[in-house]
C-alpha cells in the first residue's frame, strides 16, 4: 500500500500501466490497491481517461526509517502505525502491557484522536503529524509547568520552518491567532511517586483551511509557508526539541524556562476570559509564576489559576 502512495505523493497523475510496471503487477491489481487506498485511509483519488490517477494535492509521507534511526539514537523506542486510534492510547496501552520508556508512538491518521477536554482532533491521513512520547519520571521530578515547556519545544520546531508561532496558556501554540498546534498530557500513576506521563502533539502541517471542518480557527504549516512541509524533518525536529527542554526541565524545573515562555507567550497583558465550566473569570493575563500557572490580574487583585478543565479566550473573542 505505502509504495503506492510512494509514486502518488508528488501530486500528478500517473498512468495504471505505469504504476503496475513500478509495482511489478497488473493492472487491475493497481486498480484494487487504489480502491483500498480509498476505503481504508480515506483518500480520495482523481481519475481521468488517458491521464491516470492523482492525489488531489502532493502528500509528505512520513519515513519510519529516519524516524526510528533518530529515535534509537537518543534511546527512544518508535511503534509506527498508518492508523490508530489515538497515538495516546497506544502508549498507554503498551505502557500498562510493559513495554519500556521512552516509547514513540507516530502514525499517519488517527480514528479518534483527541484533545484537551475531550475534543477531537481531526486526524486525516498524511496530512499532519500525530505524535505521542511516553516516559517513565522518578520521584521527584517537576511536573509543574510540564506542558508549558513542551509548548517551547513545539514553537522552536515549527519555527525551523519559517513559521513564527507563538504561544497560549496553556497548551495552544498559535500562528496569526488561529491554532496550528495542540499539547495533551496524560500521567499513569502517582505524581508524587514514578508514575509514566505521555506528551501527546498534533500539528496541523499540510492540511489546508476549507478542507475540513473544524470548530475554532486554525491554520497549518503549509498555509503559512506557502509550500508541501516535510513531516519527517519536522517530527525529527520536535524530537530534538523535546530532548533538549525535557533536559532542561528536569535540571532547572519550569522555574528555569519561565523567561523563556513569557517571551513567546502571544496574550501576555491582555484582557481575557478565564472559562472553568459555567463559571467565567474576567481579567488581565501578567503571565505565568514559576509552576506554571496563569498570573491574572482580577479587580486589582493578582490571582493564579491552574488546571486542566480551564480555558482561556480573549474578551473580544466570539
Amino acid at each position: 500500500m505505502r509504495e503506492v502512495l510512494r509514486l502518488l505523493q508528488d501530486g500528478e497523475f500517473h498512468s495504471g500501466e505505469s504504476l503496475g510496471h513500478a509495482l511489478g503487477v497488473s493492472r487491475a491489481a493497481v486498480w484494487k490497491r487504489l480502491q483500498h487506498l480509498e476505503a481504508e485511509l480515506g483518500l480520495s483519488l482523481h481519475r481521468v481517461r488517458g491521464r491516470g490517477y492523482r492525489l488531489p494535492s502532493p502528500l509528505s509521507l512520513l519515513d519510519q526509517a529516519r524516524i526510528d534511526a533518530d529515535a534509537r539514537m537518543a534511546g527512544w523506542t518508535l511503534v509506527f502505525f498508518d492508523s490508530v486510534d489515538s497515538t495516546n492510547a497506544e502508549v498507554l496501552r503498551r505502557l500498562s502491557g510493559g513495554s519500556s520508556a521512552p516509547l514513540l508512538v507516530v502514525a499517519e491518521s488517527q480514528e479518534s484522536g483527541r484533545g484537551r477536554r475531550d475534543r477531537e482532533w481531526v486526524s486525516p491521513f498524511g496530512e499532519n503529524l500525530y505524535y505521542s512520547l511516553g516516559l517513565r519520571l522518578e520521584a521527584g521530578y517537576p511536573l509543574d509547568g510540564l506542558s508549558l515547556t513542551v509548548g517551547l519545544a513545539v514553537q522552536q520546531a515549527i519555527a525551523l520552518f519559517g513559521c513564527g508561532a507563538g504561544l497560549k496558556w496553556p497548551n495552544d501554540v498559535l500562528v496569526d491567532g488561529c491554532k496550528v498546534a495542540g499539547i495533551l498530557l496524560e500521567l499513569s500513576g502517582e505524581p508524587g511517586g514514578s508514575c509514566h506521563v505521555v506528551i501527546g502533539i498534533g500539528i496541523n502541517v499540510n492540511m489546508l483551511p476549507g478542507s475540513v471542518a473544524i470548530d475554532q480557527a486554525w491554520t497549518s504549516l503549509r498555509a503559512q509557508c506557502g509550500y508541501l512541509i516535510d513531516r519527517t524533518a519536522l517530527a525529527v525536529a520536535l524530537s530534538d526539541a523535546l530532548r533538549h527542554y525535557l533536559a532542561r526541565h528536569e535540571a532547572e524545573g519550569f522555574a528555569g524556562l519561565r523567561e523563556d515562555w513569557e517571551a513567546a507567550h502571544l496574550w501576555q497583558g491582555a484582557e481575557a476570559s478565564l472559562l472553568a465550566g459555567p463559571r467565567r473569570t474576567d481579567g488581565r493575563i501578567l503571565g505565568v509564576d514559576h509552576l506554571g500557572a496563569l498570573r491574572l490580574e482580577v479587580a486589582g487583585q493578582e490571582l493564579l489559576f491552574s488546571g486542566g478543565e480551564l480555558s482561556l479566550r480573549l474578551r473580544d473573542d466570539s
